[in-house]
Order: C-alpha cells, then structure tokens, then sequence
C-alpha cells in the first residue's frame, strides 16, 4: 500500500468517515494496553443462571433431508475427522488432531500469531502469504460441518473432533493476537458458526465443558461480541462487511444472552440490520453490490440472522422480512433453468453458514428456504429440496411469516440493477438466456466487488454458458491476475483507448466509475423482452472522448442473438472486442469471420454459429499468461483455459457493427 492507494482511498471516503476512523485509531492504540495487562472481562461476577442458550430445533423434521444430502455431510464430517478438508483449491491435510490456523497452504507462510492484532498489515503478502486461505478455515465452517453429523447421528467422534478444534482454535488465539483478531467481517461468521455448534451439540455429554463450563470459551465469546460493536466497518467500507459484523453480533446477543452488555448488543445490531440491509439492497430484491455472489452470501446472512431472531422470541421488523422475500423472488427470476445466476462482479465463494456438505448448490438451498418460509410463485423454477440447511432453518420459524406483494410474471427487467434477462425457448425447447447489464458500476463510493464490465453480456443455452463471465479467480496475492479478471478486456464488452471503462484504484477501490443508461426496451406479444439497448460514459471524460451503445435483440425462433454496437468518437480510437466462451464449449478456427462452436448437453450434440464483423482482425486466445488473456475461473483460486476471441481494431467518428450468434 503506497502513498498514492492511501491517497486515493482518502479520496472514497465521506466527510463524517474520516473522523470515525481517527476514533478507531485512538481506541485501538488504548486496546494495546488492555491486551499488554492481559485484560479479560471478569466472568466470575456472572451468574451461572444467566448462561443458558436460546432456541433449539425442537421443531426439526429429519424427513425432510434427502439421503444424498445426509450421505455427502457424512462423507465430508469423516473427511474432517480423518485430518483433510479442502480450503478453496488445496486439501489441507493437516487436519487431525488439530490444524495449524495460521498456516497459508498456498505459500507455505504463517501469519503472525502473537503480534498485536491491529500492527498486522493483512495486505503484506510477503509476510502473511494470501491471506484468504488463513482467514477461510478459522470461520469454522468445517466445525459446523462436524456439528450437524452429529446431530443427525449421535456419533460421538463428530462432537470430539469439534471439541477438540475449537479448544484448539481458541487457545492459539488469545484476545487481540495475531491475524484473526484483524477483521470484522472474520468474526461476524465465526460468531455465527459457534451459535450453529452449539445449537447442533445440545444433546451432547460434553456440551458444558466446552461451551459454558468453559471460561475461555465465555471470554472470546464475550470480546468477539466487544469487538464488532466497538469496530463497526463504516462509511465506505459499509457493505456486506458490515452486515456480516451485525449478523453475528445479532445471533450471538440472541443466543448467548450470557453478559450485562447482551441486551444493548441485540438491541443496537438489530437497528444497523433494520437500517443497513434495505439500504443495501435495490427495491426489485437485487443486492446493490451487483456481485451475484455477494447477493447469495447477503441473503444467507439476512436468513440465519432474521430466523434467529425467531426463535429466541427476539424477532427483527416485518419490513426486514419483505427484504428478504423480495432478494430470494429476484433470485428465482435471475437464473437460467439450470438455477444457475448471472456470474456478476466478484466471488470468493464466501458462505453465511455451512451445515451440508461443501458441494452444496447454494441457488437451489437459497430457493428451497424460500420456498419454505414464504411459498413459492407460480413463476419460480422447479427446486430440488431436501438439503440440511433449509431442514434446519425453517426449523426456527415458529409463525406463519407475512407474505408481502409479489411478481405475477417472471421479471426480466432490474430497473435499478440495471439488468435485463432476454429469455425464450428454442425449436428444439431449450432455453435461450442473454443477461444485459446497463446498472450502476457497483455500491458506495468504492464499489469494491465491482468489475469494470458496463453494458457485457452473457449468453447460456440451456443452462451451458456459450458466452460467458469469466468469473474472479482471486482477491489477493496475484495482482496481475486480479486486475485482468476485474478488467474490461475480461468481459464481453468493448475496450477502448487501451485502458478500462472505468479506473481502479486498487484491488477494492474505484476511483473512477462508468455510468451505464438504458436506452430502449422492446416487448413481444407476450410482454417478454426481445430488445435491450443501453449506451455508457466511462470513456466521455478527458480529451478522449467515446460514447458506446450496444443493441441486444433475441429471435427466439430462429434461436438468433444479434448483438449491434456502436461508437461515437472524434478522433482515432483503438478498441479491442472481446467475446468470451465458456469452459465445456469447443471452437473451430476462425472462417471467413465465422466460427462454429460446440458442446454436449445432456447427452446431445450441439453447436451455434459466431459470426464476427469484418472490421475487427480477430485472434483465438487460450490460456496465455503474459498478459492474461483466454481464462475462466469456476470457482475462487482456480481458472483454467477458456478460448477468448478478441478483435482489435482503429475506430473513427461513427463506427458501427454486429456481431450475430445462432444456435443450430
């Protein structure tokens, strides 16, 4: 971190921040000296009667798992107890009898483990390695994992391993040191993954000794609770972080009413969710990052927390509930009939709370819950069911939950996301599915899951990504790969004057943002959307000056996407048009500006038709390094090989040309 990034994150914060970050600095140089005084709250002065735990799943109904979600949790919790559980794209394997939590198994580093929390710079990658994966595995995901096997078996060598690892965690990370005393979000989850243990080991022998028999479990829970309401992420930081520092103060205050400071907690977390999850979410039900992930992630948080609430008698606002109805409709009207979203803007494959298996289809789980809590519409996609989370969940609902006003039709328009799903069915009955972006550039003043990808599309049929979002593959550590990914060369949009739509400052930062307008809409008889038009200003400023409009229109019987562009522009503009496959997709080299792709689905051949226009000399990427260019990344830390046609070309004045895909 230079003088320029702080400068420039200066710059992104709000008059009334900076003082309340001059507050935290004061107040965390006065927290060095209780952690030099070894300073504890005095535990002993609570009475015993005080430490009992809120709800429990007396309403669970085991039935209601399938047997492969219950054989893929075992499979997972024997993983565990038998020393493997993979963080992100490695196996650590170190795992029995206890893991080493400072321990970066990318690099091989270890973070710093008795340094005072607030003189770690997590950012030094030198030191700390890719802090990702330290951070992953000390939000006990897999401990919830092991907690749910037991309860669903009553086999004893889950809820020991359990034991054994928190034991272990929380001897090896005394109050304020080392790397997981560092961040706010961090904390939240883990305070929510010890609500779920403990709630899961109820009927467990040694559930006393570990949890209220347990003075240094009293402790950290009392300063994980201390922490989040003395350090709340503020200003421009105040997205999905601070949601995730609420929820877990929330649940924690809720179910572990143990200290004088619990009803004031409950009571002040409750109002930053009352106040921050509406703020943080768009009137149509869409999570304002416009990072599909984050939209999964904030809506597993908002669920845990609201039902925790439920079943403690300690309920948040109705109003709250309509949020949550309205991001889970928004969801079931996003994704494509594979229940697959759009693959927007950043994703570290970050989880509220784990209680199946980590292969858990976190879309059909989100949909399934809600199903379940509210009903589903006449429009909502067919949902599978039968994973552990909604059995538990719905669990907690002790009433019949207000039902709010809801679509009658699928919605294909996001007017405040700024996003359009052009959707109809082939000849053949498969589903042709175009997502259009023309929304903001992302949330707050630093928009730091956005991606600089104003007016890209992607393009599925049938569920198999024919043009795809290449995805976000890291966060840290990689600064070359990050900076591709977030990249407008990364997405299938247009580049202009060598450099991105819009100007990063950093790996979480903007300092310039595009501005996307819609420009038209056009309707079939039936009133779905068969035209998208929308136009952009990331490249107005300067003495550069170019406006792009892209034009969208689908033929649903000729399975036919027409993609117009156009670019206004005074003087000479170099421009590079990337059109990005997806991973199952192959490809023919380039003939006549036309190229034939193909894939299998379901056990049948298929293929469709590029054409390209002429006035762009087109190449075939895949898989080059230096620089980036032709990848596709999955999931977090993995990418791999994607072909990527990338057209440059000299554009002058009005400059203007389609680029066609037909399915065969």
């Amino acid at each position: 971190m230079n003088f320029k990034w702080y400068i420039q994150r200066l710059s992104c914060m709000t008059f009334s921040e900076i003082p309340w970050r001059m507050y935290d600095k004061v107040i965390k140089s006065q927290w060095r000296g209780r952690r030099a005084q070894g300073h504890s709250t005095d535990l002993a002065t609570l009475p015993t009667q005080n430490a009992v735990f809120g709800g429990g799943l007396s309403r669970f109904n085991p039935s209601e798992v399938s047997e492969q979600s219950l054989r893929k949790l075992l499979q997972s919790a024997n993983e565990v107890v038998s020393g493997h559980w993979q963080v992100f794209n490695y196996i650590r394997k170190d795992m029995n009898p206890v893991p080493d939590w400072f321990l970066d198994p990318k690099t091989g580093l270890h973070s710093p483990n008795h340094s005072f929390a607030f003189d770690i710079n997590h950012r030094n990658e030198a030191d700390i390695g890719n802090v990702k994966y330290v951070w992953e595995l000390s939000r006990h995901h897999h401990l919830t994992v092991l907690a749910t096997a037991y309860y669903l078996t009553r086999e004893p060598k889950y809820a020991e391993c359990v034991a054994r690892h928190l034991q272990s965690w929380l001897i090896s990370n005394p109050f304020l040191s080392g790397i997981h005393w560092t961040s706010g979000i961090e904390i939240g989850i883990r305070l929510i993954s010890w609500v779920w243990i403990r709630r899961l080991l109820d009927e467990w022998p040694g559930r006393h000794d570990l949890f209220e028999g347990n003075t240094m479990f009293l402790s950290h829970l009392y300063h994980h609770q201390e922490y989040l309401m003395t350090f709340p992420s503020r200003g421009s930081s105040a997205n999905n972080h601070l949601l995730a520092e609420a929820c877990g103060l929330f649940m924690a205050s809720c179910s572990f009413p143990y200290f004088p400071e619990s009803e004031r907690w409950r009571t002040q977390s409750a109002d930053i969710l009352r106040r921050e999850v509406p703020q943080q979410t768009f009137p149509s039900g869409v999570n304002k990052e416009l990072a599909t992930d984050y939209h999964g992630f904030v809506l597993e948080l908002c669920l845990a927390a609201a039902l925790e609430g439920e079943v403690t008698n300690n309920p948040l606002d109705d109003a709250l509930w309509e949020v949550i109805q309205h991001m889970t409709d928004s969801l079931a009207a996003m994704v494509d009939v594979e229940i697959r979203p759009p693959r927007q803007g950043d994703s570290d494959d970050g989880i509220g709370v784990l209680l199946d298996a980590p292969s858990l289809d976190r879309w059909q789980s989100l949909l399934s819950t809600g199903q379940k809590l509210f009903g589903s519409c006449e429009w909502w996609p067919q949902i599978s069911g039968g994973d552990i989370r909604t059995a538990l969940f719905s669990s907690l609902c002790k009433r019949s939950l207000p039902i709010f006003a809801r679509p009658d039709t699928k919605p294909a328009l996001f007017p405040d996301a700024g996003m359009v799903i052009l959707r109809g069915s082939h000849q053949h009955g498969e589903e042709l599915w175009c997502r259009c972006d023309h929304g903001p550039h992302g949330f707050n003043r630093l928009a730091a899951h956005a991606h600089a990808d104003a007016l890209s599309i992607e393009i599925r049929i049938d569920g198999i990504e024919v043009l795809a979002d290449p995805g976000t593959y890291c966060y840290h550590g990689e600064a070359q790969w990050r900076n591709y990914f977030r990249s407008t060369v990364a997405h299938n949009t247009l580049e202009l004057f060598q450099h991105d739509q819009s100007e990063s400052g950093g790996p979480f930062m903007w300092t310039r943002q595009a501005h996307a307008v819609l420009e038209s809409l056009q309707y079939d008889d039936q009133g779905n959307i068969t035209q998208w038009c929308a136009r952009h200003d990331g490249y107005a400023g300067g003495k550069e000056k170019a406006i792009h409009t892209r034009e969208v229109l689908l033929n649903k019987l000729d399975g036919l996407f027409s993609i117009h562009d156009s670019v206004m522009c005074r003087h000479n503009v170099a421009a590079r048009l990337a059109f990005h496959l997806g991973p199952n997709i192959r490809c023919q080299d380039i003939k006549e500006g036309q190229v034939l792709l193909q894939w299998s689905n379901k056990g049948r051949q298929r293929q469709a038709r590029l054409s390209l226009p002429e006035s762009f000399k087109w190449q075939n990427v895949k898989g080059q390094c230096d620089p980036p260019l032709g990848w596709y990344s999955p999931s977090f830390d993995v990418k791999v090989p994607a072909h990527m046609f990338l057209g440059i070309a000299s554009l002058h004045g009005n400059a203007q040309w389609v680029t066609t895909l037909k399915v065969e």
